[in-house]
């Protein structure tokens, strides 16, 4: 019985599965996206995530705690470079995963898993949207506290013209 245990084995030893998705990792930051089975891509994203949050502070200690995982200089020149510079300002869900169908020689699930920010049609998208939002969002606020504030002059003074009339 498997009560409590979280972790996906993938019908792997330890040792075997610690490799595959240390490999599996490397070429994910290597290329930006692979494809795989659905059960591999989503024991790679909780693998791959907490390396990528520690990619964003680029110090000695995360350095070597990241190559304990990948053992590739090239990986990790690459993760600590571009891709940190790009997933600075996020503060997770660094990865996506597409499913594709199945694969035709074994009926397997296939998904890709991508980096989020590397992805043009996703990305663009998708941030030109929260920019215009935000933007529409404060400059919105601003038009209304603006008009809002010389309505209400104008109010206030339209009644004491009105009493001064009256008087």
């Amino acid at each position: 019985m498997r009560h409590g245990d979280k972790i996906k084995n993938l019908s792997r030893t330890a040792s075997h599965r610690r490799a595959l998705l240390s490999n599996l990792a490397i070429q994910l930051i290597t290329h930006k996206k692979i494809v795989t089975t659905l059960a591999k891509a989503k024991a790679l994203r909780t693998y791959v995530e907490p390396l990528n949050t520690k990619a964003k502070e680029n110090t000695t200690h995360q350095r070597r705690m990241v190559f304990s995982h990948l053992q590739d200089k090239d990986a990790i020149t690459e993760l600590f470079g571009p891709i940190a510079a790009k997933i600075a300002g996020r503060p997770g869900g660094y990865t996506r995963i597409i499913k594709l169908g199945a694969r035709l020689g074994d009926n397997a699930e296939t998904a890709m898993i991508e980096l989020v920010d590397y992805n043009e049609i996703y990305g663009k998208g998708k941030g030109e949207v929260k920019e215009t939002a935000k933007k529409t969002r404060r400059a919105g606020g601003r038009k209304k506290t603006e008009p809002k504030a010389e309505g209400a002059e104008t109010k206030a003074e339209e009644p004491k013209t009105e009493e001064k009339a009256a008087e």
